[in-house]
C-alpha cells in the first residue's frame, strides 16, 4: 500500500470525517442504508491512502452485530406472519424457492477464481443484506465482497421497483401511508438495553458463529411479541452507530488489489442481480395464480431487497402491506436461521 503515514489519531479522524459529511450527502439523496455506506467509503477512504494501520477493538464489532439483530428483530411480527393462514404453504415454497435462486446465483459467480463458494452465497442471497453483511466475516466469506453485491442487489431493487410497478401493473397513487411501530424513548432504550445484555450472554453460551447476531434478535422479537413494552425500535443514532461500527471495520479491510478485483467483477454481477429480480418477479406471478392476492401484492411480497422501499411502495398503491411485510420478513426469518448451518456446509464442500 502506497500513501502517506498518518497518525492513529489522524486516521481517526479522516475516517470520521468523511462518514459524516459522506452520510449527510447520502441521506440527502435517499440512498438506502446511508451511513453504511458513508462509512465503508470512510474506512476505504484511509485504508487505500495510506500504509497506517487503523482497527478498531473487537468489541465495538459485536456492539455493531448485536444493533443490527435488535434493529430486524423490531421488525418481526409474529402476528403478521401467523395471519398468513392457508396461504403459508404456497408462500414458504415460493420463499425457499427465492432463497434457492439466490444460492444457485452465488454458485454462478463462484465459478470465478477470485470469488470461494461462500463469499459468492452470501454476497448473492436475497434478503436481510445488513445482518448477512454484519456476519459474513464470521461465515468464512469475504465481507468486502459481500457487502458491495449485497447493497448493489438492493440498488438495483429500487431502480426497477417503481419501473415494474407503474409500467406493469400502473396502479393508483396515494391510497395509503407506510406506518412503522413506535414507542416513547425511555422504552426504546430500555428495549435496547434488555435485548442487547440478554442477547450478547446468550451468544456467549451458544455456540454458533452468527450467535452476536441471532441472539439479540431472538430476545427482541420475544420483547416485541410480549408486548411488554409497546411497540418499541431501536432509537435512530443507536442504529447509525451499528452501521457505522459495521461499514468502518469493513471499509478498512479494503486493499487496492480487492477493490479491483471487485470492481472488475461488477459487469457480471450486474447481470446475475437483474436475472435473479426477473426470476422472483416470476415467482410473484406464480404466488399469484395459486393464492387469492393480487398481481402487484404478489411482486411486491416477493421482491428481493429493498424492505422499506416495498412497503411503502405497496401502501402508497393500496397494495396489502401486511402480507408484503409479512413475506419479507418470513425470508429474512428463515435466511438468518440457516445462514450458520450454510455457511458450515459450504465450508466443509471447500475442504
Amino acid at each position: 500500500m502506497t500513501g502517506r503515514e498518518r497518525s492513529p489519531l489522524q486516521a481517526a479522524g479522516l475516517v470520521t470525517a468523511a462518514t459524516v459529511v459522506l452520510a449527510v450527502g447520502f441521506s440527502l439523496l435517499h440512498v438506502p442504508s446511508a451511513v453504511l455506506f458513508a462509512s465503508l467509503l470512510g474506512g476505504m477512504a484511509h485504508a487505500l491512502t495510506s500504509p497506517t494501520v487503523l482497527a478498531l477493538p473487537p468489541w465495538s464489532f459485536r456492539i455493531g452485530q448485536a444493533l443490527i439483530g435488535i434493529t430486524i428483530g423490531a421488525l418481526i411480527s409474529l402476528s403478521a406472519l401467523a395471519d398468513l393462514g392457508s396461504a403459508l404453504v404456497p408462500i414458504v415454497l415460493v420463499t425457499l424457492a427465492t432463497i434457492a435462486i439466490s444460492l444457485v446465483a452465488g454458485r454462478v459467480l463462484a465459478l470465478r477464481d477470485d470469488v470461494s463458494e461462500v463469499t459468492g452465497a452470501f454476497a448473492l442471497i436475497a434478503g436481510g443484506a445488513s445482518g448477512v453483511v454484519a456476519v459474513a466475516r464470521e461465515l468464512g466469506a469475504d465481507e468486502r465482497v459481500v457487502t458491495v453485491i449485497q447493497y448493489l442487489r438492493v440498488f438495483v431493487v429500487l431502480v426497477t421497483l417503481p419501473l415494474v410497478t407503474g409500467v406493469v401493473f400502473d396502479p393508483p397513487h396515494g391510497r395509503g401511508s407506510l406506518e412503522l411501530g413506535g414507542a416513547p424513548l425511555p422504552e426504546d432504550l430500555a428495549y435496547t438495553a434488555i435485548a442487547l445484555g440478554l442477547g450478547l450472554l446468550i451468544a456467549r453460551v451458544v455456540p454458533i458463529s452468527t450467535a452476536t447476531l441471532l441472539g439479540p434478535l431472538a430476545v427482541a422479537v420475544a420483547l416485541t411479541a410480549s408486548g411488554w413494552l409497546g411497540t418499541p425500535t431501536v432509537p435512530v443514532p443507536l442504529q447509525w452507530l451499528a452501521y457505522a461500527l459495521i461499514g468502518v471495520q469493513v471499509g478498512l479491510r479494503f486493499t487496492r488489489a480487492s477493490l479491483a478485483s471487485i470492481t472488475r467483477m461488477l459487469p457480471v454481477v450486474l447481470v446475475i442481480i437483474v436475472t435473479m429480480v426477473a426470476a422472483t418477479a416470476g415467482l410473484g406471478a406464480l404466488l399469484a395464480w395459486v393464492t387469492p392476492v393480487d398481481g402487484l401484492t404478489a411482486y411486491l411480497a416477493t421482491t428481493p431487497g429493498g424492505l422499506f422501499a416495498v412497503l411503502a411502495t405497496a401502501a402508497d398503491s393500496g397494495s396489502d402491506v401486511t402480507y408484503v411485510m409479512a413475506v419479507q420478513l418470513l425470508r429474512l426469518v428463515l435466511i438468518l436461521a440457516m445462514v450458520p448451518g450454510l455457511a458450515a456446509l459450504l465450508r466443509r464442500r471447500a475442504g
